[in-house]
């Protein structure tokens, strides 16, 4: 494996008199403060390089964890104890030095300094090649600085980071809660089965399509950038055949060519009533993204939307790689050019042909808007970066950023009142986000169950779904959301239908693929194709909640039934690793599991009935 960069101790001087070629000279405080500094910016870049670097499906049969992050942060820091020379550290040295560098920090953030440490890192710790470390670092290194100094990280959090827990609790994303109406929940009420010859809606659901302007034909698909199949990548080995005019199957996003052929094709599936499309425009190339490269991406996508769809209304929801840098997502009280506002303003010009006033009125503050497509429908579209684990500006302030919670309570407490139904979308599932965010939206979900009739995200790029219970026993089934996976597919939905007292709920759903190895023959032309029905292939009586919590189930038992599953929930292109037992039951688990970190949940999967540990049981592939 190459060894990217120089070791951090040889670089570095080896006191405060004496100075590098780089410059980074100065008192032993300033040097510690931009050395944490670019720790806090190196482990943020694993973090979204890592993330970035697995676009289809798992390499491996054994998903990622959603509580990894922790995990892999207490993994890198025992290394560089090591290389530093921490291991004399106390715990009092450790909370004066961190108080100073606070303290320090307000009179003097020196982003130049803490760039320069970062890079050392990310080169030190084989985050990314050397140029993307390079990049990647004078991306980020501006809004992590400034998220540094406005936040409330404690000298006791960090050095429970550094440390361990022995010197303090390193848990800044605090417990939390909104505050519910005092109008008592009415009873639960299962929807009722449309009349024979009800109408039926059809809803076309879009996400994660991931347009990359340079993709290049023939270019190496296994580069060492965390993004191939494109200018700069170079050619792969003479044994290796390189990208396919269409996309291919590795870590590369998508040709235009690709997603006008999606749009193009979607006669034989429609027509549609609307459609969802949940976030994730532009590439996964996070290390050099601009702000003009974002918007480029925004504008031609949704012109691409509009010229094959036409009249069809289209609802968006934000996705975590729309901003700059990736996941870059502050709440509103951030105001300057840190803000979002330049992305927000120019989501509202792009898409104000599909909102009215008053959802892009929230848009523009939030990224979050709410409309009624129909009478009796109440949609809202939520910006689900403000739960994001990678959203580094949430280290400031995660409760309740913008008051997106609250806001949502109030609307659908007057969809109860007024007997709407109301479906939600989001990109980033809520069984992958902040604890107290997850466990806010669940207790939320729970209290409108006769409400809420659909929900639907993105961003796993796999085909799943997750089950909410009652907050009681965790028992009752009463709410799912659809998981729909990346572009190189899309999602038919047959809702019931727009008419009075219709229940608006799911009544069964169809994915349509791409078979890359196909359409990338020479000569071929590229041809949409159904691979499933939901009700049909998994045999289920209905999609309502019960269903999806018995084939869980049903699959714990019955190994061909999982390995249909399996085949689906990778779009037809399955890992060559088989899916053994710890493989399956985490799988299972994930579509149990719409609460992050909720062992309890999947405790009667577990032979013995014990609750499954969590670092070991939550696949939750984190392919943003």
């Amino acid at each position: 494996m190459p060894r990217y960069g120089a070791s951090l101790r040889q670089s570095c001087p080896r006191s405060g008199r004496e100075q590098g070629q780089d410059g980074t000279a100065g008192a032993p405080g300033l040097l510690w403060m931009g050395l944490v500094l670019a720790l806090a910016l190196a482990l943020a870049l694993a973090l979204a390089l890592s993330d970035s670097r697995v676009l289809w499906a798992p390499a491996e049969a054994h998903p990622l964890s959603p509580q990894g992050h922790p995990a892999r942060l207490h993994r890198i820091v025992p290394r560089l104890r090591d290389v530093f020379g921490w291991g004399n550290l106390t715990c009092p040295i450790c909370k004066g030095l961190f108080t100073a560098i606070n303290l320090g920090l307000k009179k003097e953030p020196n982003v130049a300094r803490v760039g320069s440490v970062a890079i050392k890192l990310c080169n030190l710790l084989k985050i990314a090649p050397p140029a993307v470390c390079q990049s990647i670092v004078h991306l980020f290194e501006d809004d992590m600085v400034e998220v540094w100094r406005r936040s409330v990280l404690s000298p006791s959090e960090a050095c429970g980071l550094l440390l361990g827990s022995t010197c303090g609790h390193w848990d800044i994303f605090s417990s939390w809660n909104i505050s519910l109406p005092t109008v008592p929940k009415p009873p639960p009420k299962p929807p009722s089965p449309p009349a024979p010859g009800a109408p039926v809606s059809r809803i076309l659901f879009l996400t994660d399509l991931h347009w990359d302007h340079d993709y290049l034909e023939g270019t190496d698909p296994d580069c060492a950038d965390p993004l191939c199949c494109r200018r700069g990548s170079g050619l792969p080995p003479a044994s290796r055949p390189g990208a396919g005019y269409w996309g291919e199957y590795s870590k590369c996003d998508l040709p235009l060519r690709t997603l006008e052929s999606l749009l193009s094709g979607l006669g034989p599936a429609g027509p549609f009533d609307m459609v969802y499309w949940t976030g994730d425009i532009p590439a996964h190339d996070v290390w050099h993204q601009t702000r003009q490269d974002q918007l480029r991406a925004l504008t031609t996508v949704t012109a691409l939307v509009r010229k094959f769809l036409g009249p069809v209304p289209v609802y968006p929801a934000v996705g975590n790689h729309e901003s700059t840098p990736v996941n870059s997502f502050p709440p509103p009280f951030i105001e300057g050019n840190h803000s979002s506002r330049w992305l927000y303003e120019a989501m509202a010009k792009a898409w104000e042909p599909w909102l009215p006033a008053e959802a892009l009125r929230t848009l523009r503050i939030g990224g979050f808007y709410a409309l009624s497509p129909y009478p009796g429908l109440r949609l809202i579209s939520l910006n689900m970066n403000f739960c994001s684990r990678e959203n580094f500006w949430l280290l400031i302030n995660s409760t309740d950023p913008a008051g997106q919670l609250q806001w949502l309570v109030g609307e659908l407490q007057a969809a109860e009142d007024r007997g709407d139904k109301v479906h939600i979308i989001g990109h980033i599932p809520p069984g992958h986000c902040l604890k107290s965010w997850s466990w806010n939206y669940y207790r939320i979900v729970a209290r409108y169950e006769n409400t809420l009739a659909a929900q639907f995200f993105g961003h796993t790029h796999v085909d799943e779904f997750e089950v909410f219970y009652d907050e009681e026993t965790l028992s009752r089934p009463l709410a799912v959301a659809f998981l729909a996976p990346s572009a190189t597919t899309y999602i038919g939905l047959n809702p019931d239908g727009n008419y009075s007292g219709s229940s608006h709920v799911v009544l069964d759903h169809e994915t349509y693929i791409l078979n890359l190895t196909q359409a990338n023959i020479p000569g071929a032309i590229p041809h949409w194709q159904l691979l499933y029905r939901a009700r049909e292939t998994y045999g289920l009586p209905n999609t309502l909640p019960t269903a999806w919590h018995n084939l869980v189930y049903r699959m714990r038992g019955d190994m061909q039934l999982f390995q249909t599953f399996w085949f689906l929930y990778h779009k037809g292109h399955p890992p060559s690793e088989p899916c053994g037992t710890p493989c399956r039951l985490a799988t299972l688990c994930a579509q149990l599991s719409a609460r992050a970190d909720s062992p309890a949940l999947c405790r009667h999967l577990m032979p013995d009935g014990s609750l499954p540990e969590a670092q070991s049981l939550w696949p939750r592939p984190l392919f943003c």
